[in-house]
């Protein structure tokens, strides 16, 4: 499911008959998704947080390729690592979100290239950005 621009794409949950379990529609694709275990949901499936870092490990490596491919960089291999960590005193932020880019096969100057088409063109990036400390660091190998 690709949103375009101006698109409304909407993602509809459920509750399923067990506490802290969730039912997640987008399009034709359905998941279970799980409250965290400390705060009293089974945990099992993937949480809220996860798959916030999930989308942002999504759209950092799509839009690398995309990128890539239209720059005719020769781009070997990407990966990204994304953390967060929980504000201490306050619940309802996040003290950090961290995104680690690892790129093969580029130089520096390529790698930043890659980064910045991923930083200036995703949503979901920006929109935490303007949230809050997000924070982008990349390594080429």
């Amino acid at each position: 499911m690709s949103a375009q621009i101006g698109e409304t794409v909407t993602i509809t949950s459920s509750t399923i008959g067990l506490f802290g379990r969730y039912l997640l529609s987008a399009g034709r694709n359905h998941f279970v998704s799980d409250q965290r275990a400390a705060a009293g949901g089974p945990g099992e499936a993937i949480t809220a947080g996860e798959l916030l870092l999930s989308s942002l490990g999504s759209c950092s490596l799509g839009l690398i390729q995309k990128t890539a491919k239209e720059q005719g960089i020769a781009l070997r291999e990407a990966r990204t690592e994304v953390t967060f960590q929980r504000h201490a005193t306050d619940p309802t932020q996040y003290e950090s979100i961290r995104i680690a880019v690892r790129l093969s096969g580029v130089t520096e100057s390529e790698a930043e290239t890659l980064v910045s088409g991923f930083t200036s063109n995703c949503p979901i990036y920006n929109t935490l950005k303007r949230g809050g400390p997000v924070e982008i660091s990349w390594t080429v190998s």
